[in-house]
């Protein structure tokens, strides 16, 4: 519950006997009097002095004077006793003793106040019956108050007036301002500071006789090393108790309730006051967002709350630069349509006069990557080392790969910069290169292009061939720039490079390779079992460099590999053909309910069907072929020309678009079937096919 202050074992209860009070007072001024007299009889000085005094205290014994405390209160539902003392003129002798009146609110009885007390009769305001008793002898001068059960109702200005009989009545303006608490008060700092000593003071009034009032602290129980102290106060003829709560306030402690419990032995009576803490301590907190991400072209929203009282001046900073403020306890920036060049770190500031403090968050701004910066294309010599350069900006850090003619080369780099090293290009280093940036939120990519220039280079396609009507000599060679090429007959002391009556001179360019072919078509230069009888030399050149080299003579094989594998060929597709034929002729006779008959070939490969009624079922469901009978002989022919092109075996080109209209097929030694047809002059069988 809480703690209780130290109680006052000898607590001073000054009962007002202002009987005693009066008496001990004129026993003082009698013995003052004397003393100044007996002073005084020494010397004649004296009588200068004792005369002006004399009148003095003549004086003030003569007027209507009041002692009555100004202020004085009580706990609702308790008593006060307001003490009272009050003098007459010593002229004025009291017809019939001397009586008085107590008035609530103000002295003028012309102007009818509630009567609080009277020593005449009974009669008072309804609100003060059986409340009220006069409790000083008003003979003796003493007009002390009593009120039981006081209520909030009877605060305010108590007035007495003194009735001495006739027209000996007086009331005086003096005052006693009662105030009836229905919570006892407790006295707080205007400012507390946190980490200051504190000190807060409970008050209860003693202005009871019957009851004596208790204090005790409450909540208490969560201040670091409270310690409590207690008092007794007794001044203007009213009496205070107090109790003091001291300890050293915390940040944590602000907004806290504390309590003054007031309460009266053996009563029901108990008066609590609550107050809350209002402890001023400098920012102890700054919270902001964690460090956050946005899109670029988004908005964000970075929020601080400071913890501090009073309520501090917040305000972002981004660098040195203010963005915003605002006296609150939190504050909120947004930035709309961001760019990365708001990327970095944002710092909000508390103060508030007790202290300053900050925290600062990163905002990252993601983008994707943006066009990469690369090298312009160059033209290059072989053997020259390069370096290609590759830069961008992404966030975050995009990864560099460099590719060349759509294929990966080097190395992929995490990086905002990417090298490639090219060390001695060669022609192979020809061709686009492109760097490629990508991060999880795009790609852009650039390229150039590298022209490598090289001296011409021979391939290995350049040769002298026999074909059919002569040599045929060819010479291919790489080179950038592209090279020339021309042949040089050594033995006839001949170059050529350019058609005449005796040499078919032809050249063509295909990007950097050239290509030269010559064909020499007179027998006097046709080939002999060891070589030709004209040596041909091939001449390759551009502006890095010229070659010479004796072209070789190969035996040109391929006239007889399209002769052998076309024969074949062709045999293969014959037997084919018939065997289809056969097939089908069987299969129409068996739908037609003929019955079958084995017949017996001396090459059962050669198996046909000679029905002629089967004809138009033979046309549907025999595969269109276009190499029968005669025409074999033309695709052996074919195979060579006069430039030693020949088509591979079985070739169709040229001969698909032909229409099949006749093919006639002779087989010899066959024997004929029962009602077979279409027996020729020379006794051989055949059949006959017809195809739209």
């Amino acid at each position: 519950m809480g703690n209780y202050g130290p109680k006052h074992p000898e607590r001073v209860r000054r009962r007002k006997d202002l009987k005693a009070g009066e008496r001990v007072s004129e026993e003082q001024d009698s013995g003052a009097e004397a003393g100044m007299r007996q002073a005084c009889t020494q010397t004649m000085w004296c009588l200068t002095l004792l005369l002006p005094l004399l009148l003095i205290i003549n004086d003030v014994a003569s007027q209507w004077t009041v002692w009555l405390p100004r202020d004085i209160s009580a706990m609702t539902n308790t008593c006060v006793v307001i003490p009272c003392t009050f003098m007459y003129p010593s002229g004025v002798r009291p017809y019939r003793g001397v009586h008085g009146v107590w008035y609530y609110g103000q002295p003028y009885p012309q102007l009818f106040p509630p009567v609080v007390a009277k020593s005449r009769t009974d009669v008072v305001h309804e609100s003060y019956k059986g409340r009220t008793k006069l409790l000083g002898d008003l003979q003796q001068r003493n007009c002390t108050l009593l009120i039981n059960s006081v209520g909030p109702e009877h605060s305010g200005r108590y007035y007495f007036r003194a009735d001495l009989g006739g027209a000996n009545m007086y009331t005086f303006p003096d005052f006693a301002e009662l105030k009836v608490l229905e919570q006892p008060s407790i006295d707080v700092p205007e400012e507390i500071v946190s980490d200051e000593s504190l000190e807060l003071t409970c008050y209860a009034p003693d202005n009871c006789p019957d009851l004596t009032p208790e204090i005790q602290w409450m909540y208490t129980d969560y201040l670091p090393d409270p310690e409590f102290s207690s008092d007794y106060v007794e001044e203007g003829n009213t009496a205070v108790v107090s109790s003091t709560l001291t300890f050293t306030p915390r940040p944590v402690h602000n907004g806290q309730l504390l309590g003054c419990r007031v309460y009266y032995p053996n009563t029901t009576l108990v008066y609590e006051r609550l107050v809350t803490l209002d402890i001023k301590y400098a920012p102890r907190s700054v919270w902001v967002n964690v460090s956050s991400e946005v899109m670029e072209g988004n908005s964000v929203t970075l929020h601080c709350e400071v913890d501090s009282n009073p309520a501090p001046r917040i305000s972002w900073k981004f660098g040195d630069q203010e963005l915003m403020w605002d006296t609150e306890s939190n504050l909120s920036l947004t930035l709309n349509d961001v760019t990365p060049a708001e990327e970095g770190v944002y710092t909000c500031i508390g103060d508030n006069g007790f202290g300053v403090m900050n925290t600062s968050l990163y905002l990252a701004v993601k983008y994707p990557p943006r066009e990469p910066i690369v090298n312009n294309s160059m033209t290059v010599l072989e053997g020259t080392s390069l370096a290609l350069h590759c830069s961008t900006q992404g966030s975050p850090a995009p990864t560099l790969t460099w590719l060349k003619d759509g294929e990966l080369v080097g190395m992929i780099t995490a990086d905002e910069l990417s090298v490639l090293e090219l060390e001695g290009i060669t022609p192979q280093g020809d061709g686009q290169y492109r760097c490629l940036a990508e991060n999880e939120h795009g790609r852009a990519s650039s390229s150039l292009n590298i022209t490598v220039e090289y001296a011409p280079v021979l391939l290995e396609e350049s040769k002298c061939t026999v074909v059919r009507e002569g040599v045929q000599c060819v010479c291919m060679a790489t080179g950038n720039p592209e090279p020339t090429i021309e042949f040089y007959l050594p033995d006839l002391n001949i170059t050529i490079n350019e058609t005449d009556g005796r040499y078919n001179f032809y050249t063509h360019t295909d990007g950097q390779t050239s290509t030269g072919m010559i064909k020499l078509r007179e027998k006097g230069e046709r080939v002999n079992n060891n070589g030709p009888a004209v040596n041909v030399h091939c001449s390759i050149s551009n502006v890095y460099g010229r070659e010479s080299i004796l072209l070789e003579l190969q035996q040109e094989k391929k006239y007889l590999m399209a002769v052998i594998v076309g024969t074949i060929g062709g045999v293969a597709v014959i037997a084919f053909i018939i065997a289809a034929v056969r097939y089908v002729g069987h299969n129409n006779k068996k739908d037609n309910g003929y019955p079958r008959q084995d017949v017996v070939l001396e090459n059962p490969a050669l198996y046909y069907s000679a029905a002629k009624k089967d004809k138009q079922n033979l046309r549907k469901k025999v595969l269109k072929t276009e190499l029968l009978g005669s025409k074999f002989n033309s695709i052996l022919e074919e195979t060579t020309g006069e430039d030693g092109d020949f088509h591979p075996p079985g070739s169709l080109e040229g001969m698909e678009r032909r229409e099949l209209n006749y093919a006639a097929l002779e087989f010899g030694g066959a024997r004929p079937r029962e009602g077979a047809s279409g027996r020729g002059d020379d006794g051989g069988s055949y059949a006959e096919i017809k195809a739209k």
